[in-house]
């Protein structure tokens, strides 16, 4: 366990995929750093048992497990507007919705598989973007983090349905950085969306189930979490509208 060292005392930040490893160790790190952490899943036991080890693991933090329909914006409005309420400001929302479909080749992809990843990778970036946008603005230092994957800028054959939803969701989450780049006028943005990229993640439940695999250039799930905590230690603009790099730049 890191010692805490409280760098986001008395921030606000609400998690989007909270209940997979990623969620978890986020929701970890966060609250280690003195966040109050909001998490969000579409499953709710899964999502209990995330709040429940980050409260284990960071004694008198506050961490909340909330279900909501990200598919739904009203359901995700409802959500951003009761955290700013409950909590007075909203500082971040960490966007680690994820899923993955791919083919054999090229030609045997399936459009099914784009059906499902327009609504887990496109519809929910839509969705927690819209609903944030404004409450993040009027924080003096939200953040908006998009997880991203590497094939989103260099896409494989059988990953095409993936890579073209991961495009698509980076660029919606480029068009709320120059949101926020223009409320933001000649003195800049005060609040930042951002895109952490990764090749794939790994954790130790794989590792465990595949001893003889390298992993190579995957990010652990434990760095993922630093980097998205160390967002909010750079400048506004030094995050807004930039991908951050995790693994090698295709």
């Amino acid at each position: 366990m890191r010692n805490g060292n409280g760098a986001l005392s008395g921030a606000v930040i609400a998690v989007a995929g909270a209940g997979g490893p990623a969620g978890r160790a986020a929701l970890q790190r966060l609250a280690e750093a003195g966040a109050t952490v909001v998490g969000s899943d579409n499953d709710p036991e899964r999502l209990a048992e995330a709040v429940d080890a980050a409260r284990y693991a960071h004694g008198g933090a506050t961490v909340i497990g909330d279900t909501v329909d990200l598919l739904d914006l009203k359901s995700t409005r409802d959500w951003a507007s009761h955290i700013e309420k409950d909590f007075g400001h909203v500082d971040g929302l960490v966007h680690l919705v994820g899923g993955w479909r791919g083919s054999e080749t090229f030609t045997k992809t399936s459009l099914d598989d784009w059906d499902f990843l327009d609504l887990l990778l496109i519809r929910t970036v839509q969705h927690t973007s819209l609903a944030f946008f404004d409450a993040l603005q009027r924080s003096d230092r939200g953040r908006y983090v998009l997880i991203s994957a590497a094939g989103a800028t260099k896409p494989t054959a059988g990953n095409a349905s993936y890579a073209a939803a991961k495009a698509a969701a980076e660029a919606w989450t480029l068009a709320m950085a120059d949101a926020f780049r223009k409320t933001g006028g000649a003195e800049g943005p005060t609040s930042a969306a951002g895109i952490l990229v990764v090749k794939a993640l790994v954790h130790d439940a794989m590792r465990a189930d595949r001893p003889n695999a390298k992993f190579a250039g995957f990010t652990d799930v434990e760095d993922l979490a630093e980097a998205i905590a160390e967002v909010w230690e750079k400048p506004a603009a030094e995050v807004n509208g930039n991908r951050l790099w995790l693994t090698e730049t295709p």
